[in-house]
């Protein structure tokens, strides 16, 4: 007899025991972190036809329909990357003017007897027709300068890692909050069927663990699966093999009929919703997942593009070649971590063992995607917590600085070949066109057709939204980087 079969009776008494005594171990697929820490967000109706990933439309026409988010954890110095300071360099080697720090709050920290200026060790070069200037760090990128708007007036308030990322990643100080991600994904849906709409990829550590890429108060289907860079990306995408692919259909519709028997009873609980839809993507991921992650699909001069089979570009890379073959398949966020450029000490060492890195894979996912029509339509956001101060810090190393550093933007619509904003003659504060975070978010989600003062939800009766319960201006600087 088969012991799968619905038609014998079934000695189990729940469907955790059914679960467990028929061996399901693709219920645990990848998914895990999603079916954890649910919770309701508004009010979602009648939640026996609730889809929390349907297709939303946007609000206004979209430019973009997707997000690649590449970011530098630790803080890429601005000075060093994309924010040229001539003066800074003249002013090499000598102490702070004291006049500098008259009336900038965000500086008291510093002292000016004590603070010695450092210059770049780089050379900042006009590349392309536009004459952007982008130094010699970033050779591969460069070539891609009428692609780019560089935001180089980009600041927060926090000066230490935990609350920069989370601000930058959730537009909160304040952890538990939403990520950038999970709104995208509240706002708009999902594109694909067969895939999780909101995936995240790191080469190394996460500052913050995981806190930053979750769904905070929107229902858990929203938040970030990670995909592992190390080994299998994705673990249990193959079903047991005492479970044939038709017992698995008997056992998931077993399954199916009673959470939906149970969600009768209980019209309001849009976790177990979420749990249903994640069973299902779970099953029909077993299909789509070994597909996505099989990179021998690729011809070798797509591989040799993004650097993906030679060092030290191959782990970065790989996770870039991914990225793109995310978007093509329906994937609306993938979140890139790269570290990390956390340089205390011999910064510009830091900076160029980093680059070494990356500057070829993303200058890769740029061509990949522009050769394939792809850009307009994808959003390619990079950028790190913070920036780095113009003093020296210990051995030619650059302190965290919040007060002003740069954003690169490319694709979604984005006209290139520009800077937006700036900052002081020698780097430290936005002083020009100031972007806040709030503003960022914004900007990224006017792209993708999203008017942020509409994207709220209500929690304990104060609005809550991606850009801040404060901000009730549109401080979006879409239009402009949409102008050529």
């Amino acid at each position: 007899m088969n012991p799968f079969s619905c038609n014998r009776r079934l000695s189990v008494s729940s469907r955790r025991e059914f679960l467990t005594r028929s061996g399901l171990g693709f219920g645990g697929l990848a998914l895990n972190c999603m079916l954890q820490g649910e919770s309701v967000a508004g009010d979602v109706g009648s939640l026996n036809q609730y889809d929390p990933l349907a297709l939303k439309p946007p609000h206004f026409n979209a430019k973009a329909k997707s997000v690649i988010f590449i970011f530098l954890q630790g803080g890429p110095s601005q000075v060093d990357t994309f924010d040229p300071k001539p003066e800074l360099q003249k002013l090499d080697g000598q102490f702070l003017p004291p006049s500098f720090l008259s009336g900038n709050i965000g500086l008291a920290q510093i002292k000016a007897d004590e603070s010695k200026l450092m210059g770049t060790r780089r050379v900042f070069k006009k590349c392309g027709q536009s004459g952007l200037e982008i130094s010699d760090i970033f050779p591969k990128m460069s070539e891609f300068a009428d692609d780019l708007a560089v935001i180089r007036s980009c600041h927060h308030e926090s000066f230490i890692h935990g609350p920069a990322i989370t601000i930058v990643h959730t537009g909160s100080l304040l952890m538990g909050q939403p990520s950038m991600g999970a709104w995208v994904l509240y706002g708009l849906g999902s594109e694909t069927d067969n895939l999780p709409a909101y995936i995240v990829m790191a080469d190394d550590y996460m500052r913050n663990s995981k806190s930053v890429i979750g769904a905070g108060f929107l229902p858990a289907v929203y938040q970030g699966t990670m995909l592992s860079t190390q080994g299998p990306p994705l673990e249990n995408l193959v079903p047991p093999s005492q479970v044939s692919r038709k017992n698995q259909q008997v056992i998931l519709e077993q399954l199916k009929q009673w959470n939906q028997r149970h969600l009768e009873e209980r019209p309001d609980d849009s976790s177990l919703a979420a749990r249903i839809k994640n069973y299902e993507l779970a099953f029909r991921m077993q299909m789509a997942g070994p597909d996505l992650i099989n990179l021998d699909q690729e011809p070798g001069y797509i591989k040799k593009l993004y650097g993906a089979d030679s060092e030290p570009t191959a782990n970065f890379g790989r996770m870039c070649l991914l990225s793109r073959r995310m978007v093509e398949r329906g994937v609306r966020f993938v979140h890139l971590y790269n570290s990390d450029w956390d340089g205390h000490g011999e910064c510009d060492k830091n900076h160029r063992d980093n680059a070494l890195k990356t500057d070829g894979p993303v200058a890769g996912l740029l061509a990949d995607l522009k050769q394939r029509g792809m850009l307009e339509s994808t959003l390619v956001v990079l950028t790190g917590e913070f920036g780095r101060t113009p003093i020296m810090q210990g051995k030619e190393g650059r302190d965290h600085n919040p007060y002003g550093f740069s954003v690169v933007m490319a694709g979604g619509g984005i006209k290139g070949g520009k800077a937006i904003g700036s900052t002081d003659e020698l780097g430290f504060y936005a002083a020009e066109d100031k972007v806040h975070v709030h503003d960022m978010h914004s900007t990224m989600l006017n792209l993708l057709g999203l008017d942020h003062r509409k994207l709220h939800v209500k929690v304990s009766g104060l609005e809550k939204r991606l850009t801040g319960v404060g901000n009730d201006g549109n401080h979006s600087i879409a239009q402009r980087l949409l102008e050529g």
